[in-house]
């Protein structure tokens, strides 16, 4: 048989034959370049590519050569990062032209262009590159992938995720290489340098670029280990890079002078080399050495720097270079054309044709660059002296940033062919993973192969032996570890490594005539002789290597191409016909051939295994065996398998089989059961000698076929055999020449390995019991097992076969002799185990709590094994290092020179592990260790359900009390759709898009078209309608709010007015509403805060700003431009910026615009500036300006708007808040006179871009103390009038904004203030509030001062009306919340009448808001304390709000005390506001609100005329605001009264300020549309004092006091707090019940509060946890105390937080009080022929597809099934179970259990699979681990049932003991070693499995000798057989687990558990009678309860009461031995 093998088995069938075309040629055909147009004009399409008929046609068009057809070229490659991992495709880049086309395609999806590429040159090469670009400190790197196309002056580089770079080049490139750094360039042909009269180093030929943006680098080589930091440039000019790998990183050189090939390893290089290089960058020698390198890497900077690529603008991706010029390098290159030219003439000077000029002229040529700065440097070059001297304005050299060691040079023989150049080099590996780069020398026909490894630490490559095998072509099968070669006379030969497999034959094309052997491969020797003659090759040697240097796509190998006719005629051997002449693009298993013809062909080479059983046996053989006879065993079977006209795919295993045992030496056509196999497949010629042809009449042969068959056997045990009382036909006796006696053949190959293989295979088996899938494949492997167990003779292991499948002993009995001589001389490996490792036995024993030796594995084989074992170590051991480092305690890895000791060693160190109390920290640990393992549910479903059910009780746990912040792969496994789904988002925002649109379910009112668009339409009305469900106030804000609609104008015509009088008193009413109608955009901006996710396409909706009015009755419009009354002049330009603003705001920070959206929506109405003005600000306020190109920045403000300047140096500063950006400070410091140097020029900045300036420092030095502006802002507070005309007017709001900024550079440093003592802020700043002598103006802008204002005089002293406002503030910042009682006096209202003259009343509100932000502790939300800030004097004198008269009094100025009384009491009212900005607190609200009253009522008293109507309003204006800063996004609705009211207030004192701050109270007040709320740390403080500042505008152009622009700065205080709860099955928001605990503080202890969700979270920091709390939704909590980053995330992205309703339960809602409940409905206790609940009913309960299936089809009444009324029964309070519990997993187990249960009660397992699972599970429920959590929570925790597992067991048993009472003499049989009969075989294994009786082996040491009687056998106890009564032997054995369990049945806890435990008891009552166990009066009374209740009947009271007396009965007659006195 061996010898038919050896000469057969050489031939490979090949897959099917495709025709190959490269799919781009076909799409470059209808591309619309310029060369196809213009064509296409003239030609048809179809003659473009296949006639060369139009060649004078094409040479007459530009661009067109006649080699159109032959400059195209391709490369495929296999798929990475597609849309389904799991799907394997290709991928094609195709070069034709000027185009570039990237497709992909698979086998089951059609080819499609990926990306398509066109550049305005011709392309040179196209290769793919990853670029590994590091991420951050710890050395994390992001790959870039790219494609990069070189033409002639550049290379494109386009990345997958859009990104466009261009890179010049400086010099003439060859070749480029993608490598694992980046991409290596080989500059061109610089072998022709002369030797030139001024000896000089040559230029270096190999550069490197290892991100898009860095510059080319040369590449240098180390000179070996022992020459330490010996580092040079490559510059060899003989190199030729022939191949160049990534993994591992090596590069393959030729040198064309030695003729020999090179290896290097390619690696970043070392600082220190860093350092050699640039100190002496070549050899040192002459200064020209210097010169030339200094002067190629000049030239290299200057031509890189001038790139567009690396200019400042140009970040990263090209977005601002619009339109084509991203891709059109010919306009950049032209940009540099200079540069290029000048490197063309120095490339030039190397070639002999032109001469040799002196190189002085080359090195001016440089020098005339000015270098620019060099961009970064990884590493800074050290200062070298004679550097610098010598050349003085030269560039530092370029530092390498690439190295390359030397590896391996072949040898160099006698007589080596001159040119011998590798043109193709691939690495390859054979079956056993040893590693070959393979290089083709294709002028020698030869294949050389390298084999190398790893060193141990992985750290370099070790080359060993060369190989060489005759070769026309080779390509590497990555697919099956081999390679394809052509042979020299035409054949395809595949080997592995360099074994040779066997010819590939391919179907469809006729193999090569050839009449010669191929030799052998051997190893390399000096090549005399080779069987092709070599001196005619090498005559075409010179230009063929010339043309493969020049060939721009290395793939094209273009010698072949070039030459082959010539080349093959002088070939000795001449093949006819169409032959394979050349190998091309190998992907996975498919390469390509190419035909002399020049036709392509593709072809795929069959896989080495197609089933998984076999794939998973030679993996294990693989992993036992020695390498060399691995190889053998797996070449033997490819060969086999793949023969052709091979076996189809399920015969597959019985070929395996039968070449596995013949390599083991069996006779396989004399074994009887593998003979049978070799009849069943359709065999091929290989494996059996060629039968003779079979009759077509049969023969007996058919006949003994059919009964020896595996459907035989299966029909034997079949149902059906027995009801027709068929008797088993056995299998005819074998014949007598077969059952001789069979011996092995000991020299087969694996004889001597067959402990070894047997052993694995066992290991293999183990592992596919625990796949439900292989359950197929573990049937066919233990026959297998079997027969050499036998041969063997390993008693134990015959035994463990035969337990686990019974029934197949039946079928084989045949064994064949092994000589002991023999089997001494087997290898017997040193992990074998007598004991054969049990997995399910393992799990048993953990489950149990003994002792578990570690179990044997193979890594990477046996993953399931390990999976399953470390979770029960982990899960019910408790062993918490069970998968981190004790690995080894519970598995052991089998090898093959594993010593002998280690064994022992195990034996010692058995794990007796105390299971610990299981908490949830276990299961957790379990779970993502699992998921970080790759483990998912798919998987868990083919996990047998036994083994399953830790897993699954894990998952459980998990799933009832899970963590917030698992990852999306953990709530998968888990099964928490919620959770995931939050996780899901997550992710996505870590990703680098930003996040769309969330679910904003953005829904319009229906009459959006008619209406004007009123800025509010984008609002989320889902979430607000449950926010305030009850009332329609957001309606109502939207009126109050909306500014597009014209207002009406109603003016009652008294008859005194003339018409034109009437028509002026209209205007003047209009006039007065328009200053209401201007100050409304600031609110609405607050309003639809970040609501908005503007689409890309389109620009932002921006509402009218509508002045005009309708009067009534005729609507006739009223409007200000008819010249009737004075307007005065930009009356609107603010309003518009607001409005600009407002529109901005809507958009929401994580939208996705770019640079261009932003300057897409510029207007082209100049009368729309200063809104775009207003959506600028806006844009850097949410964060989106950042994105706006520095370009467009200087462009905007170099237009000179003043409202654009304002918005966009406001927007850019609030974008870059406290990040001290230096771009952003040289662009504010422009505007900043007193930041600018004194020799300056004098610039015309408007006076409130400087206000603006002077703010944005602010923010962008926000909390940094930074000195330098900190001295010049203290300094500009106090900035004194002039020079000359300058600084004249509107100083207050200049000293206010440098007073902010000021206190924001230092905001909460107080006394902190580092390295400014001797600045003496806080004194300077007093000085400013309360006047004195001016100070010496100290710093720069001392020059200016000295020429004084010529309109103000103000003398040495400080005016106090300008600086106080600002240092009061700036003191109020500076020590916000510090407590600092020192500086609080400084701001103490004074408390004399005479010091109160001296100060304006609005200045004592600012000092009493100021004290109180610096005691922020003291603050307190009563009216008491507010009253305390009062000054005595005033408190004793002053009005009183609520008085109604005024006492007079001669020595007090009463108006005075007024005054001051009311802006002291608004003082601390706003700092109250302050205090409890957005926490809603209720005393707060009270006070404030009371106080707010107050004032409204003092308005029309008498007493409002000493206090001042202006006053008033301004003191109620701030009250308001600081009540809407309280109650910021509730939408309160008496706040919302109060502000309507003022709303409807015009004319009178309320001028354009009041309307603003009422409007802006209204839109706090509904921040965000309630999504948004108020801040009140630091930063949040400081930007509300900027936007809330006391003092408002009195007209719509008033900045005087304070710009305008910075009302808008209350964004920087706003934070996402509102959390919505989103059902995530509808995807729609909903209300769920939260638990929020605070932390304890000062003023409160821990508390916990319940808030019905959407709803604002209180600050975070004060929070613990959040907690979605149940019934009706799954319980979700959120831990705090691990940071709040996760929660901030929920909130930031509309604050959705996805919860999952419970089965059964109803939303809040559908049912608020929660008196509905689907159960209620669907348990129905009063019809009487169903319990439990209607199938229908289960829909309500859940949408999972399959349970509703189930319920259709299992648990629906039918009247064909009316005998199984219990069966449905079960089935359906099953299945009420699972969907109640929610815990729909476990469906299948209680399925499989019951089915088990029932197929054992009816006596029909032939396997005793099930039962081991049955057994899992009843031990896992009788673990400590679950008893231990039932005594925690009592009730709780259970995945399954309580009452279904006992019953279940209560019938295994009673099976079981049944059987053993009948034939009690099988066992006795079985353990005595006697014969019994084979009928009751099946049920023995069960019985032995199920009560893990020992091995016979083991029984025999026991001492059964004296046994007479089968109890005297049960008596010894160590068979583990449970023993309850065998002392009174008179009990008979099959009624003691029934009545064990009978008598620790657990007292009912329900009706439905104790209808369950009744139906274990009828079966039981028929044979207790018989037992006479108990008094038969007793049967019957029993019977009669049950009869009457009619099994589950109805349950009634009486009936439930008489099943209680039933079950009672049952354990008190058990319990006593002595009936009688229970009856008495």
């Amino acid at each position: 048989m061996s010898n038919v093998y050896e000469e057969r088995a050489t031939m490979i069938a090949a897959g099917e034959l495709q025709e190959f075309v490269p799919f781009g040629r076909d799409h470059c055909k209808n591309h619309p370049n310029a060369v196809n147009l213009q064509l296409r004009q003239l030609q048809p399409a179809s003659e473009l590519w296949s006639s060369d008929g139009a060649a004078g046609l094409v040479g007459s068009l530009r661009e067109v050569t006649l080699h159109e057809k032959q400059r195209e070229s391709w490369q495929l490659r296999k798929g990475t990062g597609g849309d389904i991992e799991e799907v394997e495709f290709e991928e094609e880049l195709y070069v034709a032209g000027n185009m570039v086309i990237w497709t992909r395609g698979s086998k089951n999806q059609a080819s499609y262009v990926y990306k398509a590429f066109t550049v305005d040159s011709p392309v040179l090469q196209a290769v793919w590159c990853n670029f590994s670009v590091p991420q951050n400190k710890e050395m994390e790197t992001e790959i870039i992938e790219t494609v990069c196309i070189v033409q002639n002056t550049c290379v494109n580089i386009h990345s997958v995720n859009g990104k466009d770079f261009i890179s010049p080049l400086p010099f003439q490139v060859a070749s480029v290489w993608p490598s694992k750094f980046g991409l290596l360039f080989e500059r061109s042909n610089p072998g022709t340098d002369v030797t030139q009269s001024p000896p000089r180093e040559p230029l270096p030929t190999v550069f490197s670029m290892l991100h898009p943006l860095d510059e080319i680098a040369p590449v240098c080589k180390s000179a070996g280990l022992f020459e330490a930091l010996r580092v040079q440039y490559v510059s060899d000019s003989t190199l030729k890079i022939v191949f160049i790998s990534c993994e591992p990183s090596i590069v393959m050189t030729y040198d064309t002078v030695q003729n020999v090939h090179t290896i290097w390893a390619l690696r970043e290089v070392k600082p220190e080399e860093q350092a050699v290089v640039l100190k002496y960058p070549d050899q040192i020698g002459t200064p020209q050495n210097m010169a030339v390198n200094s002067s190629l890497t000049a030239h290299l900077r200057n031509v890189s720097k001038d790139s567009p690529a690396a200019s400042p603008f140009q970040n990263y991706s090209s977005l601002h270079s619009q339109g084509r010029t991203t891709s059109s390098p010919g306009l950049h290159s032209r940009s540099h054309s200079p540069a290029i030219s000048n490197m063309a003439a120095l490339s030039r000077s190397h070639s002999p044709a032109i001469g040799v000029p002196s190189f002085s002229g080359v090195q001016r040529f440089n020098m005339s660059y000015t270098p620019s700065p060099k961009r970064y440097s990884t590493s800074h070059s050290p200062n070298s002296t004679f550097n610098d001297s010598l050349l003085a304005n030269e560039a530092e050299p370029i530092a390498p940033r690439l190295c390359i060691d030397h590896l391996w040079t072949e040898t160099v023989s006698n007589h080596r062919e001159r040119n011998c150049q590798a043109t193709k080099a691939f690495i390859t590996s054979d079956l056993c993973e040893q590693k070959f780069l393979c290089f083709l020398v294709e002028s020698q026909h030869q294949l050389r192969c390298v084999k190398f490894l790893e060193s141990n630490d992985l750290s370099q490559l070790i080359f060993l032996s060369v190989t060489t095998i005759s070769a026309r072509d080779a390509a590497p099968i990555e697919g099956i570890d081999a390679m394809l070669v052509l042979e020299v006379n035409g054949s395809l030969v595949l080997y592995t490594g360099v074994a040779r497999v066997g010819k590939v034959f391919i179907p469809g094309l006729p193999a090569p005539s050839l009449n010669r052997s191929t030799p052998m491969p051997r190893p390399s020797t000096p090549l005399d002789s080779i069987s092709t003659p070599a001196r005619p090759v090498s005559r075409h040697a010179h230009h063929l290597d010339e043309v493969v240097m020049l060939s721009p796509v290395p793939e094209l190998r273009g010698s072949t191409k070039f030459n082959e006719s010539s080349l093959i005629e002088d070939c000795t051997v001449q093949p006819f016909g169409t032959y394979v002449h050349a190998m091309r693009d190998p992907v996975h298993n498919r390469v390509t051939l190419e035909m002399n013809n020049g036709s392509l062909l593709r072809i795929s080479i069959p896989e080495i295994a197609n089933s998984e059983l076999v794939r998973k046996c030679l993996l294990a053989i693989k992993y036992i065996l020695p390498k060399e006879i691995a190889v053998k065993v797996l070449i033997k079977w490819y060969n086999i398998h793949n023969a052709p006209g091979g076996p189809s795919c399920h015969s597959e295993w019985n070929v395996f089989v039968t070449c596995l045992m013949t390599l083991m030496g069996y006779s396989t056509d004399r074994l009887g059961w593998t003979r049978n196999l070799d009849l069943e497949g359709s065999l091929s010629p290989v494996i059996a000698p060629k039968k003779a042809r079979p009759s077509e009449m049969g023969s007996d042969d058919d006949w003994e076929y059919l009964l020896g068959s595996e459907y035989n056997r299966q029909v034997d045990s079949h149902l059906l055999a027995s009801a027709l009382n068929l008797d088993s036909v056995e299998p005819l006796p074998p014949n007598e020449e077969l059952s001789s006696q069979l011996s092995l053949d000991h020299s087969a190959p694996l004889f001597c390995h067959i402990p070894a293989v047997f052993y694995v295979l066992h290991l293999v088996y183990e592992e596919l019991k625990l796949d439900n899938l292989m359950r197929d494949g573990t049937r066919s492997l233990v026959i297998l097992l079997l027969q050499m167990a036998r041969d063997l003779q390993f008693e134990e292991y015959i035994d463990f076969y035969w337990r686990d499948y019974p029934s197949i002993f039946k079928t084989s009995k045949q064994s064949c002799i092994i000589d002991q001589a023999q089997i001494g001389h087997m290898n017997q490996p040193s992990f074998f185990t007598v004991e054969p490792p049990c997995v399910f036995q393992w799990l048993s024993c953990c489950l149990k709590g003994g002792g578990v030796l570690p179990f044997p594995y193979l890594p990477g084989i046996c993953e399931r094994t390990k999976l399953v074992v470390l979770s029960f170590a982990l899960y019910i051991l408790g062993d918490d290092n069970a998968v981190s480092s004790d690995v080894s305690k519970y598995l052991v890895k089998i090898s093959a020179g594993q010593k002998k000791q280690v064994n022992e060693q195990d034996s010692k160190r058995m794990s007796m592990i105390k299971p610990c109390v299981l908490n949830s920290s276990i299961a957790e640990k379990l779970v993502i260790w699992l998921t970080n393992t790759g483990f998912t549910l798919k998987d868990l479903e083919s996990v047998p359900f036994g083994a399953a059910l830790p897993i699954r009780d894990a998952i459980y746990q998990c799933r009832k009390q899970p963590s917030s912040d698992w990852s999306e792969a953990v709530c998968l496994l888990i099964g928490r759709q919620d959770l995931t789904k939050q996780a899901h988002e997550v992710t996505l925002a870590k990703g680098k898009a930003t996040i769309g649109q969330m679910i904003t379910s953005d829904m319009p009112p229906a009459n959006e078209a008619e209406e004007e668009d009123d800025g509010m339409n984008d609002m989320n009305q889902e979430v607000m309608s449950l926010i305030w469900s009850k009332d329609l106030r957001v309606q109502e804000v939207r009126r109050l709010l909306q500014s597009a609609l014209s207002v009406r104008v109603n003016v009652v015509h008294l008859p005194e007015f003339n018409d034109h009088e009437y028509i002026e008193e209209k205007e003047n009413k209009l006039l007065q509403l328009c200053q209401r109608t201007m100050s409304l955009p600031v609110g609405r901006g607050m309003f639809t805060l970040f609501s908005y996710h503007p689409v890309p396409t389109e620009p932002l909706p921006v509402p009218k700003l509508n002045l005009t009015g309708r009067a009534p009755p005729r609507n006739t419009t009223v409007d200000l431009n008819s010249g009737n009354i004075d307007v005065p002049p930009n009356m609107a330009s603010w309003s518009s910026f607001h409005n600009g603003v407002a529109a901005g705001l809507k958009i929401a920070p994580a939208s996705q615009i770019d640079s261009a959206w932003i300057a897409y929506n510029k207007p082209k109405n100049a009368e729309l500036a200063n809104e775009y003005a207003g959506f600028l600000m806006a844009l850097g306020l949410n964060g989106h300006l950042t994105k706006l190109a520095t370009l467009n920045i200087h462009d905007y403000l170099t237009k000179g708007h003043e409202m654009t300047s304002i918005g966009l140096l406001l927007g850019v500063s609030a974008a870059k808040l406290g990040t001290m950006d230096m771009s952003i400070t040289r662009l504010l410091s422009i505007h900043i006179p007193a930041l600018l140097p004194p020799t300056s020029t004098e610039l015309d900045v408007p006076h409130n871009v400087q206000v603006a300036a002077v703010v944005g420092i602010g923010l962008v030095y926000q909390g940094t103390s930074h000195r330098h502006n900190a001295e010049v802002l203290l300094a500009e507070i106090g900035r004194p009038p002039g020079p000359e005309m300058e600084y004249c007017t509107d100083r207050e709001s200049y000293s206010l904004a440098a007073g902010l900024a000021l206190g924001m550079v230092c905001l909460g440093h107080g006394s902190n203030l580092i390295g400014m003592s001797d600045l003496n802020v806080p004194e300077q700043l007093y000085q400013y509030m309360v006047g004195g002598h001016r100070r010496s103006q100290a710093g720069i802008n001392r020059e200016k001062h000295k020429s004084p204002s010529y309109q103000i005089k103000e003398g040495d002293t400080i005016n106090v009306d300008v600086t106080c406002p600002g240092a009061t503030l700036a003191l109020a910042m500076i020590y916000l919340k510090t407590n600092n009682r020192s500086i609080a006096d400084w701001l103490r209202a004074p408390d004399t009448m005479f010091l109160l003259d001296f100060i304006k009343p609005e200045f004592l509100l600012l000092r009493t808001l100021a004290r109180c932000l610096i005691m922020w502790e003291e603050i307190l939300p009563n009216a008491q304390w507010i009253n305390s800030n009062v000054p005595q004097i005033i408190r004793e004198n002053s009005v009183s709000l609520q008085s109604q008269e005024v006492s007079a009094s001669e020595d007090l100025n009463m108006e005075t005390l007024a005054q001051a009384h009311i802006y002291i009491i608004a003082g601390a009212c706003m700092a109250v506001g302050f205090r409890f900005a957005g926490t809603a607190n209720s005393d707060a609200f009270n006070c404030l609100y009371k106080f707010a009253r107050n004032f409204m009522q003092c308005l029309p008293a008498s007493t409002a005329v000493i206090m001042g109507h202006y006053n008033l309003e301004t003191c109620l204006s701030i009250v308001l605001l600081s009540l809407s800063m309280v109650m910021a996004g509730s939408g309160n609705l008496k706040v919302l009264q109060l502000c309507r009211f003022m709303h409807k207030k015009t004319g009178g004192e309320l001028n354009y300020g009041f309307h603003m701050a009422h409007h802006m109270a209204l839109g706090l007040l509904f921040l965000g549309g309630g999504r948004y709320t108020l801040s009140t740390s630091n930063s949040a403080i400081a930007a509300l004092l900027c936007a809330l500042y006391p003092h408002f505008p009195s007209h719509s152009t008033d900045n005087r006091y304070h710009l305008q622009a910075l009302r808008h700065l209350y964004v920087l205080a706003a934070e996402p707090r509102l959390l919505v709860p989103v059902d995530v099955d509808t995807s729609t928001p909903c209300y769920a019940l939260l638990e929020v605990t605070y932390k304890g503080s000062q003023w409160y202890e821990e508390t916990t509060v319940e808030l019905m969700a959407p709803t604002l979270l209180p600050e975070l920091d004060l929070l613990k946890q959040i907690k979605v709390k149940g019934p009706r939704y799954w319980e979700l909590t959120i831990d705090l105390n691990k940071g709040t980053q996760h929660l901030q995330s929920i909130l930031s992205r509309d604050g959705i937080l996805y919860v999952k309703l419970r089965a059964g339960k109803v939303s809040y809602k559908e049912d608020p009080t929660g008196w509905q409940s689907l159960l209620a409905q669907t348990v129905n206790h009063r019809s009487p022929e169903v319990r439990g609940f209607k199938p229908e009913a289960i829909k309500t309960f859940t949408s999972d597809a399959a349970l509703v299936s189930f319920a259709e089809c299992f648990c629906k009444p039918a009247k064909n099934l009316a005998h199984k009324q219990d069966v449905l029964s079960l089935f359906t309070s099953i299945l009420y179970e699972c969907v109640t519990q929610e815990n729909p997993e476990i469906l299948p187990t209680y399925m499989a259990i019951d089915q088990a249960v029932r197929r054992l009660e009816r006596k029909e397992m032939s396997e005793t699979f099930e039962l081991w699972q049955i057994k899992l599970v009843l031990e896992f429920s009788s673990s400590k681990i679950l008893q231990e959590r039932l005594k925690q929570t009592p009730g709780e925790g259970l995945l399954m049932n309580s009452e279904f597992l006992p019953v279940m067991k209560c019938s295994s048993d009673n099976t079981l003991d049944q059987w053993l009472y009948a034939y009690g003499d099988v066992l006795k049989s079985y353990l005595t070693g006697q014969p019994y009969e084979e009928a009751h075989m099946n049920m023995l294994a069960c019985f032995l499995v199920y009560h893990s009786i020992p091995t016979r082996g083991k029984i025999v040491g026991v001492g059964m000798e004296g046994a007479t009687s089968f109890s005297d056998l049960l008596k010894f106890t160590r068979l583990g057989v449970p023993l309850h009564f065998w002392n009174k032997t008179k009990v008979p054995v099959c009624y003691q687990s029934v009545l064990k369990s009978l008598v620790f049945w657990p007292r009912p806890r329900s009706t439905d558990s104790c209808s369950v435990a009744v139906l274990a008891l009828p079966g039981l009552l028929a044979n207790l009678s018989k037992s006479q166990l108990i008094p038969s009066q007793t049967t019957i009374y029993l019977g009669n309860c049950l009869n009457s209740s009619s099994m589950i009947g109805t349950l009634s009271e009486n009936r439930i009461q008489r099943h209680h007396t039933c079950l009672r009965l049952f354990q008190l007659e058990v319990s006593r031995e002595v009936v009688s006195d229970f009856w008495a």
